[in-house]
């Protein structure tokens, strides 16, 4: 408690700062609870403390009406999907569609529903929400079927706990304070993210701030991941190796059995 007392100190020291500067704009500063989260064997997940402080310039309307939306995202990568089918009793891939940048987690929070917020076109815009992520094909495709194949990467990690929206988990006080907390998966991918977080007032974005957080493995868990990335001759035949040395203990222990 002590530490986010002072972070919000440093908020609001600043917000003093910068009111002094953009006294005809809001300001938003955010602050996260961690910027980096590290993985270990025993790591069963973690919840993150999204917060931070608005200022507005004399005169600002509505600002009661003001409302928070958090964009919790990374790390981007490539990825194929494959559509499965079944022919003769038998599951095989069928059509596939490659993705350049989808992230590997994806979660919104939000003071609201976002459609009560903001209107189809902003959503698309800044990518608020699950229906209105922007996927990028590597290829020309039909826009059915990249809907299709989009739809099915939403649902895929939505059920997956990877892909969230989160409406009405964004607490505003007094129109100036807020805060959120968004719960990480076991299986977060590691990586660089971004929390991007957006001011709204009346269906417009009035200010957004960006903070990054780095969530990396530590350990024999990254000892293992950094040797299948940036060697992956070495780590092969170590799997090969362990395989066999597991398999003749297995076969050791049955004959004594």
């Amino acid at each position: 408690m002590t530490g986010l007392r002072s972070k919000f100190a440093t908020i609001l020291c600043a917000l003093g700062v910068l009111f002094l500067t953009t006294a005809n704009t809001p300001v938003l500063v955010p602050d996260v609870s961690q910027d980096k989260i590290s993985i270990q064997g025993d790591f069963n997940g973690a919840q993150l403390l999204l917060f931070g402080a608005i200022t507005y310039p004399p005169g600002t309307p509505n600002r009661d009406q003001a409302d928070i939306v958090v964009v919790l995202k990374g790390p981007t990568e490539s990825i194929v999907l494959r559509e499965k089918q079944q022919v003769a009793g038998i599951w095989i891939n069928a059509a596939s569609s490659e993705f350049r940048s989808a992230p590997g987690y994806y979660a919104v929070a939000s003071s609201r529903p976002v459609e009560e917020i903001v209107d189809d076109k902003t959503a698309d815009i800044y990518e608020l929400g699950l229906d209105h992520l922007q996927l990028s094909p590597a290829s020309a495709i039909d826009s059915r079927e990249l809907d299709r194949f989009t739809d099915g990467l939403v649902d895929l990690n939505t059920r997956g706990r990877l892909y969230k929206n989160l409406p009405n988990s964004v607490e505003i006080t007094d129109s100036v304070l807020y805060q959120a907390r968004i719960n990480l998966p076991a299986s977060v991918p590691v990586g660089k993210y971004s929390a991007e977080t957006f001011l709204i007032i009346d269906g417009r974005v009035e200010a957004a701030e960006i903070k990054d957080i780095t969530i990396e493995k530590i350990g024999l868990g990254r000892f293992i991941t950094n040797l299948s990335q940036e060697n992956g001759f070495i780590y092969g035949l170590l799997a090969v190796l362990i395989s066999v040395v597991l398999g003749w203990a297995a076969g050791y222990l049955f004959r004594k059995i």
